[in-house]
Parts: C-alpha cells; sequence; structure tokens
C-alpha cells in the first residue's frame, strides 16, 4: 500500500520529478566518465600524458560531488514542499508520521535508483566517447582503455547511493518538524517584504565589502595565494546570498511603486509577482549566480588552457627546433620544414668542458628570450654580435639547448678560433631551426622529436627540453582540462537550470487562480503571456548579471598559470548565453501550460 501511495505520488508530480531526474542523469554519468578516466589504471600506465592529466579528472570528480550534493538537498526540499499539502491531508485522516517518513523515504529511493541506472548507462556511453576523442587529441591508442570500468562503476554507486540516503533522512527529518495544520497550509503563505531601510543599507553596504575582499584576493592572486582562494571563497559567497537578500527586494519594490504610479496595461501586476515570492526567490537566485559563475568559469578556463598551449612553450624557448648532432634521418625532416631562420654551431667537448668558437658564434646573432613584459608575454631579442660584450648571456642560450644527458656537469667556454682548433675532444653541433607555421610544422615536428626520444632512449638522465616536447606536454594536459571544463560547465549549468525552473515551476501552481482571475475580468491572454515572459526574464536576469561578474573576475586567479587568461572569452559567454536562453524559454512554456488555460 505504502509502495503505491509513493508511486502515485510520483506520478502526479511527474514533471517536476523529470526535471530531478535530468540534473541527477546528468551528474550521475559526468561523475561516472571522471572517475572512468581517472582510475582507469591499465590505461593510464600506457601512456605518461593521461597520467600526468588524471589529477584533473580527480579534482573535476571532486568539484562535481560538491555541487551535487548541494543540488540533490535542494532540488529535494522543494520535492517536499510540493507534497507537503498531501502529506498533510494523509495525516488529517490519520496516518502516521513515522508511515509518511516512509511513503516519502520510497520516493526518494526509487528517484534515486531510476536516475542511477540511466546515470550509469549514459556514463559508460559518454566514457568510452570522450575516451576515443581524448586519444585522438593526444595522438595516441590504447586497447586497455575500458570504458566499462568496475572500480568506478563501485565509486559512483556507492557515493550516489549515501547521497540519496542523506537525502530521504533530511526529508524525514524535516517532517518530524511540522505539524498536519502546516502542511495542509504551507502552499497558501505569502511571502511579504519588509523593507526596513536602515537595516537593508546596513545588509547591503555589508554585502559589498565582502564582494570586494573576494575580488581583491582573486585579482592579486599573485600575492594572496592560497589563503587568498580560501578568503575569496567564503567572501564571494556570503556576499551574494547577502546581496540578493537585501538589495534585490528592494529594487523590485521600487519598480513595482514606479508602475503603480505609471499604470501601464499589467505591468504593476507583473511586478506585484515578482515582489510576492521576492523572498522566496533570494536564495535560490543567489545559488544559480554562483552556479553560473562556475559552470561558465569552468568553460572559460578549459579555452584558455587549450588556447596557451603555444604560448606557454614560445615562453621557454625561441626556436621550434633545436638538436645536438642530428641524425641522417632528422636532417631529412628538417629540410622538409618551412624555415623562417636555420643555423648551427660547433662545439668541442672534452671530460670538462664545452668549447665554442666566438668567430662562428658571432656570425649568427640568436634569438632569446627576454624577461616577461607587461602583458606576460616573453619576448624574444637578438643576442649581441659579439660573444664578449655579454658572454653571460651567451653561455646561458647555449647551456638551455643541450639534452641534460650530454652537457652533465660541462662547464661552457667560448673561445677564440685559434684556441678552438687547438682544443681536442669529441666533435658536436647543435643545429637552431625557427619554422614560419609551428602549427602547419606539427607533423614534422613530432617525428623530429620521436627520433631523438629513441637516440637518447639509453640515457637515463635524458628529458625533452626542445619546444614541441613542451607543447606536447601542456597540450595534453590542456586538452584534459578542456574536457573537465566543458563537462563540469555543462553540469554546473544544467542543475542550475534545474534549480531555477524547479523553483518557478513550484509556484505555478499558487500563481494559476491569479491568472484566472484576471482572464475571467478581461485581461487579454496576449497581455498575461507578456506579464509572464518579462516576470520570468527578470527572475533569469539578475543571477546572469552577477554570475559573469564573478566570473569575469574570477578568472583573474588564473593569471599566474596562463599567459593569455582572456583569449577569446567571448566563446564560453556565447555556449552560456545559449543554454541559458533555451532554458528560459523552455521555462516559460512550461510555467505557460500550468497558469494559463489552453484554448478550447
Amino acid at each position: 500500500m505504502l509502495i503505491k501511495l509513493a508511486l502515485s505520488g510520483m506520478k502526479s508530480k511527474l514533471k517536476d520529478y523529470i526535471v530531478l531526474l535530468l540534473g541527477l542523469v546528468m551528474s550521475i554519468s559526468i561523475f561516472y566518465m571522471f572517475e572512468t578516466l581517472a582510475l582507469n589504471k591499465a590505461f593510464i600506465e600506457k601512456n605518461s600524458l593521461i597520467n600526468s592529466i588524471t589529477p584533473v579528472f580527480q579534482i573535476g570528480s571532486v568539484l562535481l560531488a560538491i555541487i551535487t550534493v548541494a543540488y540533490s538537498l535542494y532540488a529535494n526540499s522543494f520535492l517536499f514542499s510540493l507534497r507537503q499539502k498531501e502529506f498533510g491531508m494523509y495525516m488529517t485522516l490519520g496516518a502516521k508520521k513515522r508511515k509518511i517518513s516512509l511513503i516519502m523515504f520510497i520516493e526518494t529511493i526509487v528517484i534515486g535508483l531510476i536516475s542511477l541506472i540511466i546515470g550509469l548507462i549514459v556514463g559508460v556511453i559518454l566514457a568510452n566517447v570522450v575516451g576515443q576523442v581524448l586519444m585522438k587529441q593526444l595522438d595516441f591508442h590504447s586497447t586497455t582503455y575500458a570504458p566499462f570500468y568496475l572500480i568506478s562503476l563501485l565509486v559512483t554507486i556507492i557515493f550516489f547511493f549515501i547521497l540519496f540516503l542523506i537525502s530521504a533522512l533530511v526529508n524525514i527529518l524535516q517532517l518530524s518538524k511540522v505539524s498536519a495544520l502546516d502542511l495542509v497550509h504551507g502552499e497558501h503563505k505569502a511571502e511579504h517584504i519588509i523593507i526596513r531601510k536602515k537595516a537593508v543599507i546596513l545588509k547591503a553596504v555589508l554585502s559589498l565589502i565582502l564582494l570586494g575582499i573576494g575580488y581583491y584576493a582573486m585579482i592579486d592572486i599573485k600575492n594572496t595565494r592560497i589563503i587568498g582562494m580560501v578568503i575569496a571563497l567564503i567572501t564571494i559567497t556570503a556576499g551574494t546570498y547577502l546581496f540578493f537578500s537585501t538589495l534585490l527586494p528592494l529594487v523590485i519594490h521600487k519598480m513595482r511603486e514606479k508602475q503603480i504610479r505609471r499604470s501601464k496595461k499589467i505591468n504593476s501586476f507583473t511586478y506585484a509577482q515578482l515582489s510576492f515570492r521576492i523572498n522566496s526567490l533570494t536564495r535560490v537566485l543567489a545559488t544559480v549566480a554562483m552556479l553560473v559563475a562556475l559552470g561558465m568559469g569552468a568553460i572559460a578556463v578549459g579555452f584558455a588552457f587549450k588556447n596557451n598551449s603555444l604560448l606557454f612553450a614560445n615562453n621557454f624557448t625561441s626556436y621550434d627546433v633545436t638538436i645536438t648532432n642530428p641524425t641522417t634521418a632528422q636532417n631529412k625532416l628538417i629540410a622538409d620544414l618551412d624555415k623562417e631562420e636555420s643555423f648551427q654551431y660547433q662545439y668541442k667537448r672534452d671530460s670538462n668542458k664545452i668549447y665554442f668558437n666566438r668567430t662562428e658564434l658571432a656570425k649568427h646573432k640568436p634569438l632569446y628570450i627576454d624577461e616577461l613584459s607587461k602583458d606576460k608575454i616573453k619576448k624574444n631579442k637578438r643576442l649581441m654580435s659579439n660573444p664578449e660584450i655579454n658572454e653571460t648571456k651567451w653561455q646561458n642560450f647555449l647551456r638551455s639547448a643541450f639534452p641534460s644527458d650530454v652537457l652533465g656537469n660541462h662547464d661552457l667556454d667560448i673561445v677564440s678560433i685559434e684556441d678552438f682548433q687547438k682544443r681536442s675532444g669529441q666533435k658536436g653541433q647543435i643545429v637552431f631551426v625557427k619554422v614560419r607555421d609551428f602549427n602547419a610544422a606539427i607533423p614534422v615536428l613530432k617525428k623530429i622529436n620521436q627520433l631523438e626520444k629513441e637516440k637518447h632512449k639509453n640515457q637515463p638522465d635524458y628529458y625533452d627540453n626542445n619546444k614541441y616536447a613542451m607543447y606536447e606536454t601542456y597540450s595534453g594536459f590542456a586538452n584534459g582540462t578542456v574536457f573537465m571544463g566543458f563537462f563540469l560547465g555543462f553540469a554546473f549549468l544544467a542543475m542550475m537550470a534545474s534549480c531555477l525552473m524547479f523553483k518557478i515551476l513550484t509556484g505555478a501552481t499558487n500563481d494559476k487562480k491569479r491568472y484566472q482571475m484576471l482572464t475571467k475580468i478581461g485581461v487579454r491572454r496576449k497581455l498575461l503571456t507578456k506579464s509572464i515572459y518579462k516576470e520570468i526574464f527578470f527572475i533569469f536576469l539578475f543571477p546572469a548579471i552577477i554570475g559573469f561578474i564573478h566570473v569575469t573576475i574570477g578568472m583573474k586567479m588564473f593569471n599566474i598559470l596562463l599567459i593569455d587568461t582572456y583569449y577569446r572569452f567571448y566563446v564560453p559567454v556565447l555556449l552560456f548565453l545559449i543554454i541559458y536562453t533555451l532554458y528560459y524559454f523552455i521555462t516559460v512554456k512550461l510555467y505557460r501550460e500550468i497558469v494559463l488555460r489552453q484554448k478550447n
């Protein structure tokens, strides 16, 4: 009987449960995907690049878990508010709280199991697709990658089972604190705005101070470091909730007063609707603003890391190819490059030093990396033609060109042509090449780098110090960040939209009576539809603006990691606007179907 009541109750609120289900399925599938990429040992150990970016997916899993916990608890509280009248009627008819609690527990577990099953199926498909795309991006193929990974499956099931259990217990605890009368009449409680100017001004100023402190901590992250991140997290979160709870009700109240004086069409009704529910909206709008910032920020950071790969490599070396004693195969590949600049230096190496011919060095002034400029992009400058003028810079430049196993503990010495000819020891040469288009030359540069690795494969002290190796390493990390940023951002935006839709649709049943009354007194359907569009537009607008400000300033935190933090920042902004606008029109459509009767 209890199971039948629980299922019938879920059926009666099917649309609202679908909203929750979609958000949970999205979070479960993405969480499973992250765990599969982070825990798949055979896949990770097969490639060093994959191994280097696994922390990115582990961090993504943690962030997604945190936001999913908040979302689940928040959404369940709304589901409880939807059913409270029904539960109150059961209790009035003699049902005990223990039975009602059991019904709620069954509902929560059922929706949890459904979302978990669907989410895991979608997660396996997503893990397969993303894994293949990631390997393609890294130009790496693995037969050990398993999209269906038992450990990831168990971690996902355990985490979300605990989450659903906590949600059920929270709902039971919430039920135990209210009486049957409160449950029956709970949805008829009006939200009144009580404007106390002094208190509002004080809290508003405090919210601005908190936001200012948080913004400063993010902008000056170079000095504030980890403490600054913690301070920003606390102050911006508190400032945002305080901002929405003080200034927003006041702004809506003033707008309503202005429309009452003008009495244009039914604008006063639109703002009265906002005023009526504003106190219950402030928390959800503040939450949405934070989720907007997190979602758009995650996508923006992913794009920034991806687009900074080449800039990052350019900050380490001026030349695209730097090879000591190239092989015949490497020389053939170098000949195929579209070169902007190419030259070589001879050297002699004995047991203590490596010698260079000063006269040969003076024939060609090489580029070297200068200190950081104001835009954080290091500049290429030419060394003086005479090595005697600044021998230290010449030595540093030449030392950076040697592989670690060739350089060893040897000192560099720049000598005259006569002295160089007298020296005995192992002869060698260093080749420097700068191509016209690095991206176009990547296939050839990759082959040259692979041959260089094979040449030094028996040297345990060898490591890649050429531009392509640095580009490849950073690009691998950037690809992982792009994937994490995109899917985290998508999950945050989906949950954000679900929360906002959930809150708006929760109050739609009560609003239906007011719209029916306006229809009966002759207000045209077109005007009511316009009022709905305007009301929901304002609800969506406020968190979007605050969230955009948060993410725009918050990107400053990544100045210490990125060269061009705002590179193509418009891309994630446009993606956010498309997703946000889509959810806006879906919300309007669902709301209209509830509050306005369909035409006969």
